[in-house]
C-alpha cells in the first residue's frame, strides 16, 4: 500500500494541522471574553436578561441632561428612540459635550441604568454611530 515514508508525512501533516486547529481554538477562545459589543439604547431595552457582563452603549449625549456632582457624572445616552442614564466616575474625555456622540463602557444595573467605567470619545466631532444615522434619517 504506502511506504513508510508517505506515513510519517501524513502523521506529520495530520499533527501540524491539529496543532493549528488547537492554535486558533484557544486564541479565539481568549478572544471571546475580551470582545465588547456595542449597543444602542433601544438594543438594551430589549434584552431578555441583565447579567454582570461588560457591555458597551452608544449614542448621543442629550442635551441638557448632563449634571455634575462631585467626582461622578451623570448623562442620558439616547439613540432618539430609547434612552438610558449613565453614571460615570472619572476623568471626560476632551470630545465629550451634549449633543454629541459617545460610547460608554461598563455594567447595566437595569435596563434604564448603566454604570459606565469608561468614557469612549476617540472620534471627531462629526462622528455619529451607525444606528443614530440612521435614527435620524427615519424621522
Amino acid at each position: 500500500m504506502y511506504g513508510r515514508k508517505v506515513k510519517l508525512r501524513f502523521f506529520f501533516i495530520f499533527l501540524i494541522l491539529l496543532i493549528l486547529s488547537f492554535t486558533v481554538f484557544l486564541i479565539l477562545k481568549s478572544l471571546e471574553e475580551n470582545v465588547v459589543y456595542f449597543q444602542s439604547p433601544t438594543e438594551v431595552k430589549t434584552l431578555a436578561e441583565i447579567d454582570d457582563k461588560k457591555i458597551r452603549i452608544g449614542g448621543m449625549v442629550k442635551s441638557k441632561s448632563v449634571l455634575i456632582e462631585n467626582k461622578e457624572i451623570k448623562f442620558i445616552v439616547t439613540d432618539f428612540k430609547n434612552e438610558i442614564n449613565v453614571i460615570y466616575a472619572g476623568i471626560i474625555p476632551n470630545l465629550f459635550a451634549e449633543g454629541k456622540g459617545v460610547v460608554a463602557e461598563g455594567f447595566l444595573k437595569d435596563k434604564s441604568l448603566f454604570f459606565a467605567t469608561k468614557i469612549l470619545a476617540k472620534h471627531d466631532e462629526n462622528y455619529m454611530p451607525p444606528e443614530v444615522k440612521e435614527a435620524l434619517k427615519e424621522e
